[in-house]
């Protein structure tokens, strides 16, 4: 039922009673699913602007950080990555050890590609004695699989998807949440060399994320990221690659990182 407080909370917003009795029947009867037609592409949803072109545009945005703006990069919510893996966790569940249709296939054909290959070989050799490459030739197939979706190995299954590692480069691997970093550093920064990057984490990650910083403070050469939770400041080495010194501010729901290049 609406009240008097209601209705005058509408009527200042220009919804009328029908429309909002049409808005929460939604919620009762459930909402239609949205038809897709395509996937966005050039032409279908995404412009490219000719290079030609761009200078105005870069203009615009230099002349915009030139007056000291703040700029926060928003990185919404890391969720867990399990529909990743769909496909692996079938095969881990099916009656056969062998891959046998085109995914399966491919997946075990290109396991090398992956960003994460090393760290899941090195699981493999903890946890199974073997490397990757001896349990495929031994047909220990769901071997390899348990050990980049569960918790004995690399534990992807139930990771959010920013703590995986994502791209490859000659000398390291990245996550998402490094990429992510690395990214606000090159185009996000302000006049004074600041970067304002905000991540949404559900609660239960985020000592997971926390675990992340760590091991870039234990792998980092010779740069520095401080952490501020709950007041107190740990430096934190990140790397080198990156050139910028971050602190970052987390609550339970949300961290904050703050990005200041070294010149």
């Amino acid at each position: 039922m609406l009240n008097a407080k209601d209705l005058e909370l509408l009527a200042a917003k220009g919804i009328s009673e029908k429309q909002i009795e049409e808005q929460l029947a939604c919620f009762v009867k459930g909402f239609p699913f949205l038809e897709i037609t395509a996937s966005a592409s050039v032409e279908r949803g995404i412009m490219v602007i000719p290079q030609e072109k761009q200078a105005p545009y870069m203009d615009a945005w230099d002349a915009y950080l030139a007056k000291n703006k703040k700029i926060v990069k928003f990185v919404p919510a890391s969720g867990a990555a399990s529909r990743m893996f769909k496909n692996l966790y079938e095969f881990l569940s099916a009656d056969y050890n062998e891959p046998q249709n085109a995914f399966e296939k491919k997946f075990f054909d290109d396991i090398r590609k992956f960003a994460f290959y090393d760290a899941l070989n090195r699981a493999c050799i903890e946890n199974e004695a073997k490397d990757i490459p001896a349990l495929i030739a031994l047909g220990q197939y769901k071997a390899v699989v348990s050990n980049l979706l569960e918790s004995k190995g690399l534990n992807y299954g139930q990771l959010p998807k920013g703590l995986l590692l994502f791209h490859s480069y000659p000398q390291t691997a990245r996550t998402a949440m490094e990429e992510h970093l690395a990214e606000g550093a090159m185009y996000a920064k302000n006049n004074a060399g600041e970067v304002n990057i905000h991540f949404t984490v559900s609660p239960e990650h985020k000592a997971l994320f926390e675990q992340l910083v760590a091991a870039m403070k234990r792998n980092s050469l010779s740069n520095t990221i401080s952490l501020s939770a709950y007041r107190s400041r740990v430096p934190i080495r990140l790397l080198p690659i990156w050139k910028t010194i971050r602190s970052a501010t987390r609550t339970v729901t949300c961290c904050s990182v703050r990005v200041a290049t070294v010149l």
